[in-house]
């Protein structure tokens, strides 16, 4: 039985508000949206109340934005901690603004620090300090320091609410020290166990603690072997560390290896879906790609790269330009040209997406490199004389032309060779610059394979006379 199953099996209520998909249904939202605007703040908070925060989260996303201040205000008795920390990043920024800085830092102090910093770390400097004074001592340290770190770093990720022991103490003392604390964190599968500096030097499940006898040594018990995350360590970084090694939780340690925090498999699952999306988005110059954020942020995103995509046309028309006589004599080439040029661009973004990819996942190395342009240039020219024998044969059967249908199919040859040469070239050389490669790679690459593309079709044409 799959998880939704069981969740509608075991909340009946839940069921007639969710589709097969786990999505809100429309008519939930419409009626939630009616019962607010006819003022039966009530009857509202009735039909969401059974709702996960998740849930919650998404039906003030998916209501109209003119609609969300009334919304949240008859639902402020279910907006907590648990909504917000769930909620889109502009939705939430949306919220926050409207809130007092004591309710936000009401709000900060029920999350663990992770999300708390999320919610904070977006503020005004201002905001920020008077949310900050309205915490308290132990939670305004915690965050303050968290944002001392980088953004996107294991220090921002990580969360500071976890279970560590001396490695002198027994399973025994163990138990005690966390049947006795009411302080202590209540959700946590693992002990970290740590040497007088501190240090981490092993963990111990809470299952194994939970079964082994009282007075074995927690140094008998733990595994000594562990993944230590580097505070200043870039998330996606982390994210790969936790795929590679199947990590389900890991200790963060500051430059002198002492234990700060840890990161959990549920903050990884974010990132990776976070850094993925990220990459496929800015291979097409369409910024964060998140339908709440600002149209005129978005509007400004996008524009930039569409006036460098402006400036690479330029370039590639350029080179027809050398060649309008030959169009002039022989028009069929102008009909002919973009198809040489957009199977050229459609072979290199295939093979750009590739080795983004495995760039991002660590795949392509150093070690690799070479053995990876070897295998591109293989496909690049297997595909090529594929298309090739393929336009040409139909290039000159259909205009009675073989020489024409030649160069076609030459052409169509040298560009995709160009196309796998330059799809994982430029991405390459990108990252060895330490430019991201998923931002710029498609602008270079769909210039390079248009002004080959029109080059090597019009140069041959002209070459061998075909508008003579």
């Amino acid at each position: 039985m799959s998880e939704t199953d069981i969740t509608r099996t075991i909340d009946p209520v839940v069921e007639t508000q969710l589709d097969e998909d786990d999505h809100l249904k429309r008519e939930f939202v419409r009626d939630v949206l009616a019962a607010v605007e006819a003022g039966d703040d009530s009857g509202a908070r009735t039909l969401v109340a059974p709702l996960h925060p998740a849930d919650i989260a998404d039906l003030i996303e998916q209501a109209p934005a003119d609609d969300r201040h009334d919304l949240v205000r008859a639902l402020s008795d279910l907006i907590d901690a648990d909504v917000i920390a769930e909620m889109n990043d502009y939705v939430r920024e949306e919220l926050i603004d409207s809130l007092a800085p004591e309710q936000v830092a009401d709000i900060a102090a029920e999350l663990d620090t992770d999300d708390a910093v999320a919610i904070i770390e977006d503020m005004e400097e201002d905001d920020q300090r008077a949310v900050l004074r309205a915490l308290a001592p132990d939670d305004r340290a915690a965050i303050e320091e968290a944002l001392s770190y980088p953004e996107e770093s294991a220090g921002r990720l990580m969360q500071r609410e976890l279970i560590a022991v001396p490695e002198h103490w027994s399973v025994g003392q163990v138990i005690d020290y966390l049947r006795e604390n009411q302080d202590l964190t209540t959700d946590f599968w693992e002990v970290f166990i740590v040497d007088p500096q501190h240090r981490p030097v092993g963990t111990c499940h809470l299952s194994w603690v939970l079964r082994t006898p009282r007075g074995v040594l927690m140094t008998d018990v733990m595994k000594r072997e562990q993944t230590l995350i580097p505070v200043e360590m870039d998330q996606e970084e982390v994210a790969l560390r936790f795929q590679k090694y199947g990590l389900i939780s890991a200790a963060v340690v500051d430059p002198s290896g002492r234990l700060v925090g840890m990161i959990t498999v549920d903050d990884v699952v974010h990132i990776i879906q976070e850094e993925a999306s990220e990459d496929i988005l800015k291979l097409s110059g369409a910024g964060e790609g998140d339908i709440n954020e600002p149209i005129l942020l978005t509007v400004r995103t996008r524009l930039t790269w569409l006036v460098v995509n402006l400036g690479t046309a330029i370039i590639a028309a350029s080179v027809v330009g050398m060649f309008q006589g030959e169009i002039a004599k022989f028009a069929l080439l102008a009909v002919l040209m973009p198809i040489v040029s957009g199977m050229g661009g459609n072979a290199g973004t295939q093979t750009l997406a590739v080795v983004v990819r495995a760039i991002a996942t660590n795949e392509l190395t150093s070690s690799n490199t070479v053995r990876m342009i070897g295998r591109e240039l293989r496909i690049a020219l297997t595909n090529g004389l594929a298309l090739g024998v393929m336009i040409g044969t139909a290039v000159a059967f259909l205009f009675g032309n073989p020489v024409l249908g030649a160069v076609m199919g030459t052409a169509m040859v040298i560009n995709n060779l160009v196309a796998g040469l330059s799809g994982i070239l430029v991405p390459v050389t990108l990252d060895r610059l330490d430019v991201d490669p998923a931002v710029s790679s498609a602008v270079f690459v769909t210039m390079m394979t248009d002004v080959m593309g029109f080059f090597s079709f019009l140069g041959l044409a002209a070459l061998v006379g075909l508008a003579g």
